[in-house]
């Protein structure tokens, strides 16, 4: 079993860092006006992977602050993981061959399985799916719609098309720097026998170490925002505390 990853956060509108709250574009601050420098301080604390949406492109359904994206990966040491407006094969691309190493799939999982589905079985490993869940069910295009399908069997149906690594968000948290809704996320990983990464509510060490109990069911990282501009912990200090 890998590592458990600490991915530090960075979402990316108007040129900005910025942080939502439950994904409302009207509950915004903004912690920084460089997504390249803050990916650079993440990686300079350590930082393996750095988690970066663009929610402009969430927004539009396109690509639009992704020079930064691709700075990150061309410039630093980190892994880079990008969500947000990837909707066709041509933007998977754009960042994979750019040296992006993981891109996300999210609304698309949902309304497109049939590209999705095309996307695990050419590019496998570099794709990520992002599974947004309120109560249960999945939120798409920026949390502003809620379909009837459960996550878990969205989750179970992607695994067995090849998804090998999930990113599951719970909105109820996401922001509120609550605690992770451990419970969904462990269900998850057990439901599809894959990787998942933890997203929202994550506020102290305290939630890393909890979240880190369940990495040989398969919860392999933790995405940690809003805990970091806020400064409750550094980044050195959440991986120094998740190390083995």
């Amino acid at each position: 079993m890998s590592n458990f990853t600490i991915y530090p956060a960075i979402d990316m509108r108007g040129g900005n860092c910025v942080r939502l709250i439950q994904g409302d574009y009207n509950q915004e601050t903004v912690y920084g006006d460089s997504p390249f420098d803050m990916a650079k301080s993440f990686a300079s604390q350590g930082a393996e992977w750095i988690h970066m949406v663009d929610l402009d492109g969430a927004k539009a359904g396109g690509r639009i602050n992704d020079s930064y994206v691709i700075q990150a990966a061309k410039e630093l040491g980190a892994n880079i993981q990008i969500g947000g407006g990837i909707r066709t094969e041509a933007d998977v691309v754009h960042y994979l061959e750019r040296g992006v190493e993981r891109v996300i799939l999210g609304s698309a999982a949902v309304s497109d399985p049939g590209f999705t589905k095309t996307m695990l079985g050419k590019y496998g490993k570099h794709i990520a799916i992002g599974i947004d869940a309120k109560d249960g069910k999945v939120a798409t295009h920026g949390w502003l719609q809620t379909s009837e399908t459960t996550a878990i069997e969205l989750g179970k149906a992607l695994a067995d098309e090849g998804a090998e690594v999930f990113i599951v968000t719970d909105i109820a948290t996401d922001g509120m720097l609550s605690g992770p809704n451990v419970e969904g996320i462990v269900a998850m990983a057990e439901a599809t026998g894959k990787g998942v990464i933890a997203s929202g509510g994550i506020s102290s060490l305290k939630d890393l170490i909890t979240l880190k109990e369940y990495q040989n069911q398969g919860v392999i990282g933790a995405i940690v925002g809003k805990a970091i501009y806020t400064n409750r912990f550094t980044v050195k200090e959440a991986l120094e505390k998740v190390r083995d």
